[in-house]
């Protein structure tokens, strides 16, 4: 009992990481100037993670420099300027039911990498949740623009990878260190492409600033201490499985802040993402152990060796 309560304790508090993501799409478009998403990318990342640096005052060491970057890249640099080119050109449902392949990616490299078995409650699970994002967010006229749903589909998978490859690669450090390590090195990738391929940044308003201050101090910072103590603590795939609250608290902010309609087939579709989210953890949820009975006349079992 006591492992299953530890495990939904760092279930919950993992989940509040894709949670806070959901109001990505909402701050990028309605507060960040149009047209930057290297830019944005940069910012959202850089800023954060120094600060972050400042605080733990600790660097990598010897093959942690390459696994920072090489993370760094895949979780930040390279995921957030796909994910910020999708949200330009794509509307949100779109690019939301795009990114929801990313869970059933996350178990085949768990597969791959970690030598998981591959569970099929937790593939039906994901099945399942792509099902309900595509109910929850797309509409009729969602148009398909070729090089977000591109963007959409590598940053699913540059997610998935950096997922994995943090749960391969145990730090020997904190997750806040973790943290600003990664941060940091993909905040650092982002500069040169920012800078070479986009124009100059116009001067920032007061919305612009509002809305780099929340992704990146709140939506990077605050999330991904989150989210990388929880892929510690938990298998990959149960993590991924989180990632469907995304979309699901990014429609609620639509209908709360923008007072936009929930149609009956939102409707199950909420259902059905939150069925996923439990089907998943429920498929993944780790094996309670069973203290063997004591036979008559034997002595107990060591304390020290008592659960």
């Amino acid at each position: 009992m006591k492992t299953n309560s530890r495990h939904a304790a760092d279930v919950m508090t993992t989940a509040i990481a894709p949670a806070i993501w959901g109001s990505t799409y909402f701050v990028t478009t309605s507060f960040l100037p149009q047209g930057y998403p290297l830019t944005s990318a940069m910012l959202r990342a850089l800023p954060a993670g120094l600060l972050l640096l400042l605080i733990v005052r600790k660097l990598p060491a010897g093959s942690w420099w390459g696994r920072a970057f090489i993370l760094g890249a895949l979780n930040f640099s390279f995921f957030w300027a796909m994910l910020f080119v999708s949200a330009y050109r794509l509307p949100g449902g779109v690019a939301a039911t795009v990114g929801a392949v990313q869970p059933l990616i996350v178990i085949a490299l768990s597969r791959l990498f970690l030598g998981k078995p591959i569970r099929f409650m937790a593939v039906a699970a994901g099945l399942i949740g792509m099902a309900g994002v595509a109910l929850l967010v797309l509409t009729p006229k969602a148009a398909l623009d070729p090089v977000g749903v591109a963007a959409g589909l590598a940053g699913a998978v540059s997610m998935a990878f950096g997922t994995v490859l943090t749960r391969h690669w145990q730090p020997p450090v904190s997750s806040l260190t973790f943290t600003s390590w990664q941060l940091t090195a993909g905040g650092i990738l982002l500069v040169p492409a920012a800078f070479f391929l986009e124009p100059a940044l116009p001067m920032p308003t007061l919305a612009n600033i509002l809305g780099i201050a929340w992704l990146g101090l709140v939506g990077a910072a605050f999330t991904y201490i989150l989210w990388f103590r929880g892929l510690s603590r938990i298998e990959p795939s149960a993590a991924a499985s989180l990632g469907f609250l995304s979309p699901l608290v990014a429609t609620l902010l639509g209908w709360l802040a923008l007072g936009q309609s929930l149609t009956p087939t939102q409707i199950s579709g909420f259902a059905m993402v939150l069925f996923s989210v439990w089907l998943s953890q429920r498929s993944l949820m780790p094996k309670a152990s069973v203290p063997m009975p004591t036979r008559p006349g034997a002595s107990p079992a060591p304390a020290s060796r008592q659960a």
